[in-house]
């Protein structure tokens, strides 16, 4: 080994301990829960360095897509802020964090954009298994064709109906909700909506697959076949309004993969962490399938999961 080798390689070596001692504590993923509205709310936050020094990350609000934390302050170890501008909250000011690490746990308080103080917590996402060539279980059809057995909805508003064996969400309403709940699945689905419309399938009620008229536009992680604000598929694959169209869907552990109309527009990605809208935050925990019914008008004639046996 030449002496200019050695060198190399022990500078490398020094770099690599000097950056790994640096790791701040505060980064990675967590997992929130946000007292909002009088009710516990889902949330999710990513912090991570940017060069040296800089913390930056992402966020994800009760509604809405990830936002941008353009840089996270400091103090110590276990302490930080940082303010965010609004997205789809009422006017008023930015929000405002403060949070601090306590016994491996996240706490601390947001200021909403109307000026009133939230109360929050935050763990560690949990690490979730792979696993290469499940052995998969027999497929379940989820929809009878009669009625809404196995489904309920989480608002006052029961607009969803079955006729000539399609569910049909005729009108902005209450989200429908699967009772039985699942980890690592396929999924086949089969749905059309009009023009204009917006809506969603939520695996384990975290993970927002978006449905949308998006036909003809670029690919984007908000558009039709987009994990909503996180991964964008690789073509919109979107067919016109008032077509039926297929989703065929596999989630194992953190890994996606989307075969929009025939078409495979993401191919096993990890999906960072929950969307806007999630049931819970809880993502180490199987989970119902959630169809979006609070935006736009949507049908399905066939929604069929097939689960991985453990």
């Amino acid at each position: 080994m030449t002496l200019y080798r050695f060198i190399a390689i022990v500078f490398l070596s020094l770099s690599l301990n000097l950056s790994a001692q640096t790791i701040n504590p505060l980064e990675g993923r967590w997992d929130l829960e946000m007292e909002f509205n009088g009710k516990t709310v889902p949330s999710w936050l990513e912090i991570r360095h940017s060069g040296h020094e800089t913390l930056i990350g992402r966020f994800v609000f009760a509604f809405g897509s990830a936002r941008p934390i353009s840089e996270i302050k400091t103090e110590g170890d276990s302490k930080f802020s940082f303010s965010i501008p609004r997205q789809w909250e009422p006017e008023g000011s930015d929000m405002v964090f403060n949070g601090e690490l306590i016994d491996g746990n996240l706490k601390g308080s947001m200021v909403y954009t109307d000026g009133s103080v939230v109360q929050w917590t935050g763990v560690r996402a949990p690490k979730m298994a792979y696993v290469e060539d499940p052995v998969w279980g027999e497929p379940i059809q989820l929809f009878n064709g009669k009625d809404l057995s196995g489904w309920h909805t989480d608002g006052e508003k029961k607009q969803w109906v079955i006729k000539d064996g399609v569910l049909i969400n005729p009108e902005a309403g209450s989200n429908l909700i699967s009772d039985e709940k699942f980890q690592n699945f396929k999924l086949h689905v089969e749905f059309r909506y009009p023009e204009k419309s917006n809506s969603g399938i939520y695996l384990r009620g975290r993970y927002e697959v978006q449905i949308a008229d998006n036909m003809g536009l670029d690919p984007m992680d908000i558009y039709f076949g987009g994990v909503y604000g996180f991964l964008e598929p690789n073509e919109n694959a979107a067919k016109a309004a008032g077509e039926w169209q297929t989703y065929d869907i596999t989630l194992i552990g953190r890994r996606v993969t989307i075969v929009a109309n025939g078409r495979t527009v993401i191919n096993d990605q990890t999906i960072p962490g929950i969307t806007g809208g999630a049931l819970d935050s809880k993502e180490g925990e199987p989970g119902s399938f959630m169809i979006q019914g609070d935006h736009g008008p949507v049908e399905y004639r066939s929604f069929v999961v097939t689960p991985a046996k453990y």
